[in-house]
């Protein structure tokens, strides 16, 4: 073996051993939260990375927990509601900024782009105001409402820059043939749109159902908390205790679909992501 081939060598195993650090420093912690998850209240301090038996009373008292149980269905109801809205609006918005010329298109990008990098804490009081002026406090709508001004802005910017590559014969064939725009977005955009629209659609989704500081803030009653917010108000037997078993078993719950939807759509992600990345 020459020095050539060495050097290959030494590269590829170096690269593969990266790779291997990364996915253990990635999926360790979630294994770790199932290990746990899955421990009888008495092992659960005891440093062990195996199981030597299965226990699943952790997740017996989360879902015997009606708190719990209307936190899932709360954060399915409003993750769900931002996905629609934030995808209708982001097509309809797309379609006029990727297709439509106009003075100050540019400028609108930028700043729906300049909106998304607003921290959450620093509109916090004002978004306060306006749930509360229009009556969505313990609402699902301000949850709603909410996510939507967050998860739009990068929703519009993707579908935009997908947009702007798709062949303009298509939409000049549609308007010869009569259509009108909105027909013209359903019949002939929306098809080929599906990767970019999966890619947006379940980023909107993780935001939505992982989003922790306007729940808290916007929400009074167990009857109307998301998943995170019911996560975060699990206790124990006295103030002293920290159930980690519970909350373990609570964290495994609401990270398994997700996980399951990133593997079900991760190509489309990926083509979703790139899309615009490269003019043909």
């Amino acid at each position: 073996m020459n020095q050539y081939q060495l050097i290959k060598l030494a590269k590829r195993v170096g690269l593969y051993a990266l790779i291997a650090v990364v996915m253990v420093y990635a999926i360790f912690p979630f294994y770790y939260a199932v290990v746990t998850s899955l421990k009888p209240s008495s092992e659960l301090f005891r440093v062990d990375f195996w199981l030597s038996s299965l226990d699943v009373s952790n997740y017996v008292q989360i879902f015997t927990q009606k708190s719990f149980v209307r936190a899932i269905f709360n954060s399915i109801v409003v993750s769900l509601s931002v996905v629609a809205i934030a995808l209708l609006l982001g097509i309809t918005a797309s379609y006029a900024l990727g297709r439509v010329r106009f003075r100050g298109r540019t400028t609108v990008m930028l700043t729906i782009l300049g909106v998304s990098m607003f921290p959450q804490v620093a509109v916090l009081s004002g978004l306060f105001e306006v749930i509360r002026t229009l009556n969505l406090y313990n609402n699902p709508g301000g949850l709603i409402l909410s996510y939507t001004i967050f998860t739009l802005p990068f929703t519009v910017w993707v579908l935009t820059t997908f947009m702007r590559q798709l062949p303009m014969e298509l939409e000049e064939a549609a308007i010869m043939d009569g259509a009108t725009p909105w027909i013209t977005i359903t019949k002939v955009f929306l098809p080929l749109m599906w990767p970019a629209m999966a890619t947006t659609g379940l980023l909107a989704f993780i935001a939505a159902w992982n989003e922790f500081l306007f729940a808290l803030t916007f929400t009074l009653t167990d009857d109307q908390r998301t998943v995170p917010v019911a996560i975060a108000l699990i206790s124990g037997g006295s103030q002293h205790e920290l159930p980690w078993g519970p909350i373990m078993a609570a964290s495994v719950t609401v990270t398994v679909p997700l996980v399951i939807l990133v593997m079900i759509f991760q190509k489309r992600i990926v083509s979703g992501l790139t899309a615009g990345a490269v003019k043909g």
